[in-house]
């Protein structure tokens, strides 16, 4: 009976016991483990990281190790970064990483060479930007002799294991022939690619190309569930095409969609074509004999182009977006950007866009100086070389639904009123004044204003107060015009050419007098500044001052060789007008009337 009793309360009491061991195990656990993150996080005792090293495996290149278990503790944990796209230029590597950079200076790129992927070299990067923001741009030197391209990224002062980045993707573009860039535009899918040999400044024929929609890279082989659709209109290196439907309806799903052009086949362009053809890899319900047989007709140009639904491309009602914006491509010139902003402001500009071309000369600090001061900058990054038409294209489509007018000129180029300058009428706000009186115009959609071509004017050093009052000498005939635009106007090819655009039909341009406003391009500064720009020029159909073609081309300085040796007398070329105009205007209306000094003289408080 007793024994009965004794059992009975085992039963009774045991998972209470097991219960309350458990308990006080899980407590002792946490506790310990609390312990060692405390013991972790202290000073007193840090851990070197060389000793700590955790494997992880990632589709990528790339494989870099934290730098301190102290950062991950606080939120700062450093994953490997990946590398998607490598593309070969021919000054560097550019590669694309699907993550934000915020320590670029701890960064190396390491290569491997070619025929022993264990013999590595590391070289510190050249340059870290954001990108479309959603994935960074890391600019690498170009790959030492017999090291490969397919470059990767460490934190600097750590190991890399090698034996897990082979089995990833190690393709490299090169720029030759590339799809780069891709926004959406309304029931369209705007696609910019180099290598096409479209004609310049005219529009191609359509129905060699179609758009390729899908997940993974075109030059995988299991690209997995792709859509195609059909060109609608194509022109220099922007290719247009109507997005497939299950994107048209749901584009907030579509982030990351990686598109590309496809060269049709013979067959494609010959016979009518549906809008969009839908291919399922491995699918039964679709015929994949004649899938298989389509693909090798097709060729599919490599891209690293995605698309994502920015808040910019949205639409806004015309009474809400600024009256007067301006849109610039540039590189290397940080110096020159506050008297042109700060002029052009005045004048009534309210929106800039500048389309930086790998600039590496601190143009970042001044654009946020600006900022601080109010104006209304921002910069895009856009990391492709030589293609200012296509970025002038991709900069309409974004200011399209923010401004009714655009202006696209360049740093060196500022408006002048010479009229209301010589009748002493004030001239804050006449730009914009300007445009607005045809923001309603059923016919008129740019305006265009020729350029006056200024030299050194005598100067040896750059001028202290700014281009408008130290260059006061000038060619006498005026050269080509820069325009103002509407963007929501324009053809539907984007098609532009030396910073004027094709229009809607039915739409024309208006010619102002000189009299009432001119363009004062300083063209050909002191040598100093002149020899900046000899080396590299943005546009895609404007060559290099180095480059030996189109010698007799006003693109090209009169006399001037394929090298950066300053000319004879060079301070005293191209003057064959004295004009103080632009001087006399800047210094009567922006001058400080007690120092004498211009807004851009002046430090940031």
């Amino acid at each position: 009976m007793e024994s009965e009793q004794r059992l009975k309360r085992k039963r009774i009491y045991r998972p209470y016991s097991r219960a309350q061991f458990l308990s006080r195990r899980s407590l002792i656990l946490c506790l310990s483990f609390f312990v060692f993150l405390m013991f972790l996080s202290s000073e007193r005792f840090p851990i070197r990281t060389v000793s700590f090293h955790p494997v992880v495996s990632v589709p990528s290149l790339s494989i870099l190790s934290k730098n301190s278990l102290q950062d991950s503790f606080h939120a700062k944990l450093r994953f490997p970064l990946s590398v998607e796209d490598r593309v070969l230029f021919p000054d560097h590597l550019l590669l694309l990483v699907s993550d934000k950079i915020d320590e670029a200076e701890k960064l190396d790129c390491v290569y491997h060479k070619v025929l022993n992927h264990k013999d590595v070299v590391r070289q510190r990067v050249l340059s870290v930007d954001e990108f479309d923001g959603f994935r960074s741009v890391v600019r690498c030197p170009l790959p030492p002799w017999n090291y490969s391209a397919a470059a990767g990224l460490m934190w600097r002062g750590h190991g890399v294991d090698y034996s897990l980045s082979l089995r990833s993707n190690r393709t490299v573009h090169s720029w030759d022939r590339l799809v780069y860039e891709a926004a959406f535009d309304g029931k369209t899918a705007v696609v910019f690619a180099k290598g096409l040999n479209l004609r310049p400044h005219k529009e191609s024929d359509p129905n060699r190309f179609m758009c390729q929609f899908g997940l993974k890279n075109s030059d995988e082989e299991d690209e997995g569930f792709v859509v195609m659709t059909e060109a609608i209109v194509a022109a220099q290196e922007v290719v247009r095409c109507s997005l497939p439907s299950s994107i048209r309806n749901n584009p907030d799903l579509a982030q990351g969609i990686r598109v590309t052009v496809v060269l049709a086949s013979r067959n494609d362009v010959e016979h009518v074509r549906m809008p969009s053809a839908v291919r399922f890899r491995n699918s039964r319900s679709y015929d994949h004999r004649r899938n298989r047989m389509r693909q090798k007709e097709n060729i599919a140009v490599p891209s690293v182009a995605k698309l994502y639904n920015s808040k910019s491309y949205q639409t806004k009602r015309n009474d809400g977006k600024f009256e007067l914006c301006a849109c610039t491509m540039l590189w290397n010139q940080a110096p020159a950007l506050r008297e042109w902003i700060m002029f052009h402001t005045w004048l009534g500009v309210e929106r800039w866009f500048i389309y930086d071309n790998n600039s590496d000369d601190g143009i970042q600090d001044v654009i946020e100086e600006l900022d601080f001061q109010d104006y209304n900058v921002s910069r895009h990054t856009w990391p492709w070389i030589k293609t200012q038409e296509a970025g002038f294209s991709h900069c309409a489509l974004r200011a399209r639904n923010e401004c009714k007018w655009v202006g696209f000129f360049d740093v060196d180029e500022f408006y002048y009123f010479p009229r209301h300058h010589r009748r002493g009428l004030p001239g804050q706000n006449l730009l914009r004044s300007l445009v607005a009186n045809y923001s309603s115009s059923r016919t008129i959609a740019e305006i265009r204003t020729a350029c006056h071509s200024f030299g050194p004017s005598g100067l040896s050093s750059p001028p202290l107060q700014g281009v408008t009052v130290g260059y006061t000498c000038r060619l006498q005939s005026p050269e080509r015009h820069k325009s103002i635009v509407r963007p929501d106007l324009l053809n539907e090819t984007l098609l532009n050419v030396v910073h004027h655009f094709q229009l809607k039909k039915g739409f024309s341009y208006l010619n102002v007098p000189e009299s009432s406003i001119i363009i004062n391009h300083y063209k050909y500064q002191v040598w100093e500044t002149f020899r900046a720009k000899f080396f590299r020029r943005v546009a895609t159909y404007v060559v290099d001052w180095q480059e030996n073609q189109n010698q007799g081309s006003k693109d090209r300085a009169p006399g001037l060789g394929t090298e950066a040796i300053e000319p004879p007398n060079w301070r005293k070329q191209f003057c064959e007008v004295w004009d103080t105009g632009l001087r006399d205007f800047v210094l009567a209306n922006l001058a400080d009337p007690a120092t004498g000094s211009l807004p851009w003289e002046k430090s940031l408080l």
